[in-house]
């Protein structure tokens, strides 16, 4: 695992979750109705899933990874189970907050490069709704349970992170909270700014 030591990033929501609770399903919604959102796309060496659209990542080779990794690329990066998973550097359009689409190990890497970050924890209702969901998308017996398992850890880790926890139990609610929490931060980072041009003026 590895990240930059110091990297300026602009506003930024980090939303994480265990496999099997609908996070893509979400940040797609969820792109629909923000305005002046930006994903940046993770880069991943798994294959794509059945099913799965063609920019849901950028499916890249190991060999491709390594060298973005040495080329400097990502902000975090992590080997999870068999394959490597990373955020690169976002360059969003000017005028738009940067959306994050990674597991809770990459939130707690945004974190600790920016302080600022606003961490979501995205959860299935319950642990066997996260296990229905895991099969419906084709996940192997071995792989949903190797994703369950990890999953309890996933929750520690985004208690200690301090996450705000939405749970997706219905999608439009799912979205409309996390549109919110979006909203309410976008105020507060206006009125900071504000505050401060206000303050190196007196």
């Amino acid at each position: 695992m590895s990240a930059p030591s110091e990297q300026r990033m602009p506003l930024t929501f980090v939303v994480s979750g265990p496999g099997g609770v609908g996070k893509g399903t979400v940040v797609a919604e969820l792109l629909q109705v923000v305005p002046n959102l930006w994903l940046s796309r993770s880069w991943t060496t798994r294959e794509r899933r059945p099913g799965e659209a063609e920019d849901a990542y950028h499916f890249a080779t190991r060999d491709e990874f390594i060298a973005h990794v040495a080329a400097d690329g990502f902000l975090e990066w992590v080997e999870f189970l068999d394959y490597l998973q990373g955020t690169p550097v976002p360059v969003p359009p000017e005028g738009h907050a940067v959306l994050l689409e990674i597991d809770v190990q990459g939130a707690a890497q945004i974190r600790r490069i920016n302080a600022d970050a606003h961490l979501i924890f995205v959860d299935a209702p319950s642990i066997e709704e996260q296990q229905r969901r895991l099969r419906a998308r084709g996940d192997s017996e071995e792989r949903v349970t190797m994703r369950l398992e990890k999953a309890v850890i996933e929750r520690s880790e985004a208690a200690e992170l301090g996450c705000i926890t939405v749970i997706n139990d219905d999608l439009e609610r799912c979205v409309a909270e996390l549109a919110q929490i979006i909203s309410a931060a976008r105020e507060r980072h206006t009125s900071l700014a504000v505050d401060g041009a206000s303050t190196d003026n007196d």
